[in-house]
């Protein structure tokens, strides 16, 4: 069901990420998952979570092969 919607409540993101709502929040404050107002309640696009993985991919080098390979032909 949350596949279709584009923003998800913290706590959907949190299960989505398999983390507390605390910690979910601590990324926001710090800027690394991006998130948005509508009035009181704070949401997160759906995209901001893909881009967060992709962020720890390349930041723990286990990037897909798929993405070694685009980067370097000879691997």
């Amino acid at each position: 069901m949350t596949e279709d919607r584009l923003l998800l409540t913290p706590e959907e993101a949190a299960r989505r990420l398999s983390v507390g709502r605390s910690h979910l929040y601590l990324k926001i404050a710090s800027g690394e998952i991006e998130s948005v107002r509508i009035g009181r309640s704070r949401r997160i696009p759906r995209h901001a979570l893909d881009a967060y993985v992709a962020m720890l991919l390349r930041e723990s080098g286990n990037a897909s092969a798929g993405e070694r390979d685009a980067r370097d032909p000879a691997a």
